[in-house]
C-alpha cells in the first residue's frame, strides 16, 4: 500500500489535473515528478533553478544532478519512498547546477502513482543563498571556536543571566571544570577567586560587567582556587556581548595565568634584596635599611649600631679546598650568624667574606654585647670538608648611629676602619670606633688615598716621569769607555684635580696595603712601552721600570708584561726592570722566573736598594741581574764617613766580581759624586745629576 498517493495521467483526464498543470507551469516553486530512474515531469521553475532542460533532466535522472557527497543517501531515501515506506516530508537536498556550482533545494515530497507506476512528487524552494550564508556562519563560528580553544588565556562565555555556555580548554584547566559539566551553571560556582594576601573570596568581574554593561579589568594579588585546592595567580577581564540593537546577550571572561610571571617577579624582587649564596640581605638592601635608621638617629628618635664582620684567613679555605668549600662554609656561617643575632637585627652579606649587622634601637652596651656574641659564635664554629677541620675566626668593627652620624658612606667607612684595626691588633676581636682613635685615623687616611687612586685611574690623572742615571766613566750622555750606555729611571706621579703633582711616597704605601700596586705597575709598564715606541724619551737611553713584590707574586703579571712589550714593538734592550732586594728575596722563585723570561727577550734587570737586606750577599748569587743599585742610605755619607765609603766600595767590588754594573742612588752633592767616581762606581743618580722630569 502506498501512503498518501496521488494518481496523475496524461493527457489530463479531469479538470483538477488541468488546473494542476497550469499551476505547476506558472509558479516559481520547482515541481518535479520522478521515479527511481528518471524525471517524469519538471516544470519551468525546476528548469530555471537547476539550469537543465526537461529533456536533460529526463536523461540525467534524479541522482544525476545530486551532489556526489549525498548521492548515496539520496538514492536510499528515494528507494524507500518508492516502496511506500516513508510518509510525505520536508527536507533539504544538495544538487549540482548545470554550471557546476552547488545548489540547495528545500523539498516537500510524497509518493504518487503515475500511469500505473510508483513515483514521487516534490515541490521545492531554492535556498542556496540562505544555505551558503548559514554555512559561512557555521565556518566563522568554527574558526572562532578553534581560535578560542588555541589561545593561551582561559575564555568563559555566559548568557545574559551569567550562566556558562562556553569554556575553552585553558579555562577548563584553570577552573578544573570540564566544559560539558560547567555548561548552564552560574559563573560563581565554577570560577572562585581569592585575595592573595587575605585569602578572602572576591567577586567575579562578570557581575559588574553584566550589571553596568561595561568592560571590567582587574590585575594583581588574585588567586584562582580550583576544587582540588590548586591555585593560580591570575589577571582577569570581562566584557559584555551586545547584539546589533544593543541588547545584552551575554558576557565573555578572559583569564590570564600569571603564576610563572608572578614567581619570576618574586624571584627578581628577592634577588634585588638578598644575597643568592647565603640568602641574607645584600649590600643595597642593608644600605636602604641603614638610610632609614640614619634618619631616625639624626632626628634623635632612636639610637642604632652597625657592626662590620670580616672573616680571618678565609682565603686559606679557598686555596686549600677550592671555592666550592669556601661557598659552603659561608652558607653554614650565615646560618650560625642568623641564629645568633638579636631579633630585629638586619644581617647582610656585603661580598666575599664580609658581613654586616644593623642593630635597630640598640644602646651601645647592648650592641657591644651582641657583637661579642657574634664573634664567639664564629669562634666556636667548626667547618669540616673532606676530613679536614677548619676553625675560622672573625674580626668585627662596631660603630654607633646617633645624632652625630651623617652619611651611609661615613658610617660604613667607620665600621670598616674599626674592623681593620681589630685585624691589626690580633684578629678574633671586636673593636669599637672612636673618632679620636689614632689607628682609625691612619686607616681613614689610607682609605681616602684608595679612593683618590681609583679616581685618578678613572680620570686618567697618572703621569710618567724620568730621571737620568749618568755613567761616571764619562761626563756626557754617550756610552762610556767601558761600553755602558746611559740609563734613566721611570717614575709615576699622580695629578690632583687642581693640577698639582702627588709624589709616589704619598699614595704608594696605601696602594701596597690594599693590593693596588699590581694595577699601578701594569699601567706604568704599558704606558712606558707605548710612550717610548712613539718616540718619547731619549733614544740613546735604556729605561728602568720599577716592579713591586706584589706584582712579582701575581700569577698573570708576567704574561701581561710580555704581551704588552710584544704588542708595543719596542726593542726589549731599551727596557730594564728594577726590583727591590727585599721583594726579590721574598718572592725568589717568581723573581727568577720573571728575570729568566724577560732576559731571554733582551730586557735587563736592576736590583734596587741593595744592602738593606740581611742576606744580601747570600742571595745575590741566585739572582741573575745586570746592575746593583746601592741604597741612598749608604751614599748619603760616602764623602764624609769612612764606614759608609767602605760599605759602598764593598758593594761595588762584589758587583764587579759578578760582572754587574753598580748604580749609586740619592746623589745630592758634588762631593758625593766625586767620592763615588774615586771608588769606581759605574753610575750615579740623584737630584745633583737631574731632577725628575716628564717622560715625553
Amino acid at each position: 500500500m502506498t501512503v498518501g498517493a496521488i494518481s496523475i495521467s496524461r493527457p489530463p483526464a479531469n479538470p483538477a489535473e488541468t488546473w494542476f498543470r497550469i499551476l505547476a507551469e506558472t509558479t516559481a516553486t520547482a515541481i518535479i515528478v520522478y521515479d527511481g530512474e528518471s524525471f517524469l515531469y519538471a516544470n519551468r521553475a525546476a528548469e530555471e533553478i537547476t539550469g537543465y532542460t526537461q529533456e536533460e533532466l529526463t536523461e540525467l535522472g534524479p541522482l544525476g544532478i545530486t551532489h556526489p557527497s549525498v548521492r548515496e543517501a539520496v538514492g536510499e531515501r528515494l528507494a524507500a519512498r518508492l516502496r511506500g515506506e516513508l510518509p510525505p516530508e520536508r527536507f533539504e537536498v544538495r544538487l549540482v547546477h548545470k554550471d557546476g556550482r552547488d545548489l540547495w533545494l528545500e523539498l516537500t515530497s510524497c509518493p504518487i502513482v503515475h500511469e500505473g507506476r510508483r513515483a514521487v512528487l516534490a515541490s521545492g524552494q531554492d535556498i542556496t543563498g540562505r544555505k551558503l550564508a548559514t554555512l559561512a556562519l557555521q565556518a566563522e563560528k568554527e574558526r572562532a571556536q578553534v581560535t578560542l580553544a588555541s589561545i593561551g588565556d582561559g575564555v568563559i562565555r555566559t548568557d545574559a543571566a551569567g550562566r556558562i555556555d562556553y569554556m575553552n580548554p585553558v579555562a577548563e584547566q584553570l577552573t578544573g571544570w570540564p566544559a560539558a559539566e560547567a555548561a548552564g551553571k552560574p559563573l560563581g560556582s565554577v570560577y572562585r577567586v581569592h585575595d592573595e594576601t587575605t585569602d578572602k573570596p572576591l567577586a567575579d568581574p562578570l557581575a559588574v560587567c553584566l550589571g553596568q554593561r561595561r568592560p571590567v579589568q582587574r590585575s594583581g594579588g588574585r588567586l584562582l582556587v580550583r576544587g582540588d585546592h590548586i591555585e593560580y595567580a591570575i589577571e582577569d577581564s570581562a566584557a559584555p556581548i551586545l547584539d546589533r540593537e544593543g541588547r545584552l546577550t551575554g558576557a565573555v571572561l578572559v583569564i590570564k595565568d600569571v603564576t610563572r610571571l608572578r614567581g619570576m617577579e618574586r624571584q627578581v624582587s628577592y634577588l634585588t634584596t638578598h644575597d643568592p649564596l647565603t640568602g641574607l640581605f645584600n649590600r643595597p638592601e642593608l644600605e636602604r635599611r641603614l638610610e632609614a635608621a640614619l634618619a631616625t638617629a639624626r632626628a634623635g628618635l632612636a639610637e642604632h649600631a652597625l657592626c662590620y664582620l670580616d672573616l680571618d684567613e678565609f682565603k686559606l679555605i679557598n686555596d686549600t679546598c677550592g671555592h666550592v668549600a669556601g661557598d659552603e662554609m659561608l652558607r653554614q656561617l650565615a646560618v650560625r650568624l642568623e641564629e645568633t643575632k638579636p631579633d630585629g637585627a638586619a644581617l647582610a652579606r656585603l661580598g666575599g667574606d664580609e658581613f654586616a649587622v644593623l642593630f635597630h634601637e640598640t644602646p651601645p652596651d647592648e650592641a657591644r654585647g651582641a657583637a661579642e656574641r657574634l664573634r664567639a659564635a664564629v669562634a666556636r664554629f667548626r667547618f669540616v670538608w673532606n676530613g679536614e677541620i677548619f676553625d675560622p675566626k672573625v674580626s668585627i668593627g662596631l660603630t654607633r648611629l646617633d645624632g652625630d652620624s651623617e652619611t651611609i658612606g661615613q658610617v660604613l667607612s667607620a665600621a670598616d676602619a674599626a674592623c681593620y684595626v681589630a685585624k691589626e691588633r690580633g684578629r678574633d676581636r671586636v673593636h669599637e670606633y672612636q673618632p679620636d682613635d689614632t689607628a682609625l685615623a691612619r686607616r681613614h687616611g689610607e682609605m681616602r688615598w684608595i679612593h683618590r687612586i681609583h679616581k685618578a685611574f678613572d680620570e686618567d690623572r697618572f703621569r710618567l716621569y724620568q730621571q737620568r742615571i749618568q755613567p761616571l766613566a764619562d761626563a756626557g750622555d754617550r756610552a762610556g769607555p767601558d761600553g755602558r750606555r746611559p740609563l734613566a729611571e721611570i717614575f709615576i706621579r699622580m695629578l690632583d684635580p687642581d693640577g698639582s703633582l702627588v709624589t709616589p711616597g704619598s699614595f704608594i704605601p696605601a696602594a701596597e696595603r690594599y693590593h693596588l700596586i699590581p694595577a699601578i705597575d701594569r699601567w706604568v709598564a704599558r704606558t712606558a712601552f707605548r710612550t717610548l715606541t712613539a718616540g718619547g724619551g731619549d733614544p740613546v737611553r735604556s729605561y728602568a721600570v720599577n716592579l713591586s713584590g706584589q706584582s712579582l707574586g701575581d700569577d698573570t703579571f708576567l704574561d701581561d708584561v710580555v704581551a704588552e712589550l710584544e704588542a708595543s714593538g719596542l726593542d726589549p734592550r731599551r727596557i730594564l726592570f728594577e726590583i727591590t732586594e727585599t721583594a726579590a728575596i721574598a718572592h725568589l722563585a717568581q723573581a727568577n722566573r720573571f728575570i729568566n723570561v724577560l732576559r731571554a727577550m733582551g730586557c735587563g734587570f736592576i736590583l734596587d736598594d741593595f744592602g738593606n737586606g740581611l742576606s744580601s750577599f747570600a742571595y745575590l748569587r741566585n739572582l741573575e741581574v745586570d746592575y746593583l743599585k746601592i741604597s741612598s742610605q749608604f751614599v748619603r755619607g760616602v764623602d764624609t764617613s769612612d764606614v759608609q765609603r767602605t760599605l759602598v766600595a764593598s758593594i761595588h767590588q762584589i758587583g764587579e766580581r759578578m760582572q754587574m754594573g753598580t748604580i749609586a742612588e740619592g746623589v745630592e752633592t758634588a762631593e758625593q759624586l766625586e767620592a763615588l767616581r774615586l771608588i769606581g762606581v759605574h753610575y750615579a743618580q740623584g737630584y745633583w745629576i737631574e731632577k725628575p722630569r716628564p717622560l715625553e
